[in-house]
């Protein structure tokens, strides 16, 4: 079965969902953060690459290189959040190095955790909280779900 470039581009977003593990509120604030669209039916292909891009940037893999290869990054909800705000204070000039060697650096300045992977709920709440607040004073909107799930009460 042929498909043209959008349906190819969708697809590989979906992909690209499911290997994250985003929740849909998460996967749709991606959606619109990168195109202002809620919907991938919705976007031009330009707009799919910019998404597909974005969730290149938060470890989506392509290719299908043997799990050992792919770099071992922290999957959890919360991790993929932090990742997503860090990327939108990079866009928006705020951050210079939006890698995530220097994310890492900056969540180890902050709470003295050398990586995300090792982040307790209580200290990726503590990062998450203080990127929203840096995201509100740049005027960055929208950048991630209305819903708090993520958040952890203490």
């Amino acid at each position: 079965m042929k498909f043209n470039k959008k349906a190819k581009l969708i697809q590989l977003i979906h992909v690209g969902k499911t290997q994250l593990g985003l929740d849909d509120e998460i996967y749709r604030e991606i959606l619109e953060s990168c195109t202002g669209k809620t919907s991938s039916k919705q976007m031009t292909p330009a707009q799919l690459e910019t998404v597909l891009d974005r969730m290149k940037q938060l470890g989506f893999v392509v290719d299908s290189k043997p799990k050992s290869e792919v770099k071992n990054l922290a999957s959890d909800s919360q991790s993929k959040l932090i990742r997503h705000l860090w990327l939108q204070l990079h866009e928006a000039g705020q951050v210079r190095n939006s890698s995530e060697k220097a994310l890492a650096k900056f969540v180890e300045n902050k709470v003295d955790v050398s990586a995300l992977q090792f982040l307790s709920s209580k200290h990726a709440d503590m990062i998450i909280t203080h990127l929203r607040q840096w995201c509100k004073r740049c005027g960055i909107e929208r950048v991630e779900p209305k819903n708090e799930a993520q958040k952890v009460e203490s």
